[in-house]
């Protein structure tokens, strides 16, 4: 027993120096992929960013059997953005395995950073952030690269200084509270109607609200103003 045991312990040492050369290549093949992958998108697809892979490595308790050709492949569900995944199957070997490979996908490109602390619901101005550059796969929320988009948002909570302005940050103020007195217009092909009604939600420039009209009818329209809601015909 004694002696089938310290072989096996020096046999283990062995056995893992034999894989990890196996296990390296895997890693390479999967850097070599996914990179070919990131290669291929289309220019408007990546924009302005500059992408950076960094492929893990497999867990070392793993006993993989000889593979002649491994196959990576993207698991359902998972792109290549911040951390996700790599499959790695055996497509030619006495046994067919999967595994999965951690992969972190960065994309680094323009974005606007906080200069100072800023509270819930302030309102954003252009003095607020300055010029910088982050990863945008590091948060699932989109970057607001055009000031366009945040200046004039709100903010929805507390935020500190060196932060990229990302869509999840801000939204749009309030036009008017519910039960406020709107003017309710529908533009057709040579024809334009307007009517007042009441506000039956809060309206949010560029967002849908509902409004109870004088006859009681109900309707839902997009928010251009303080006071106008317009029906799409």
């Amino acid at each position: 027993m004694g002696f089938a045991r310290t072989l096996r312990q020096g046999l283990w040492p062995l056995a893992a120096a034999l894989c990890a050369p196996a296990w390296a290549q895997y890693e390479q093949i999967s850097q070599q992929w996914v990179e070919q992958a990131l290669a291929q998108l289309p220019a408007e697809a990546k924009g302005p960013l500059r992408m950076e892979v960094s492929i893990g490595a497999l867990d070392s308790r793993l006993k993989l059997a000889p593979c002649g050709q491994v196959e990576p492949y993207m698991p359902p569900n998972t792109r290549l953005w911040g951390r996700t995944r790599l499959g790695l199957r055996c497509v030619d070997g006495a046994t067919r395995w999967s595994v999965f490979l951690p992969v972190t996908v960065k994309a680094f490109g323009p974005a606007w950073l906080l200069r100072g602390q800023v509270a819930q619901g302030a309102v954003l101005t252009a003095d607020d952030a300055e010029q910088g550059e982050v990863d945008w796969a590091e948060d699932r929320s989109p970057v607001l690269a055009d000031p366009a988009l945040w200046v004039g948002q709100i903010a929805t909570r507390s935020y500190m200084p060196g932060q990229a302005i990302r869509q999840s940050m801000v939204r749009a103020p309030l036009a008017f509270q519910a039960g406020a007195q709107v003017r309710v217009v529908a533009q057709g092909s040579g024809f334009s109607i307007s009517s007042d009604g009441q506000a039956l939600t809060v309206g949010v420039i560029g967002q849908a609200a509902r409004v109870r009209m004088d006859n009681g009818r109900i309707l839902t329209g997009t928010v251009l103003d303080a006071r106008t809601v317009e029906l799409a015909m």
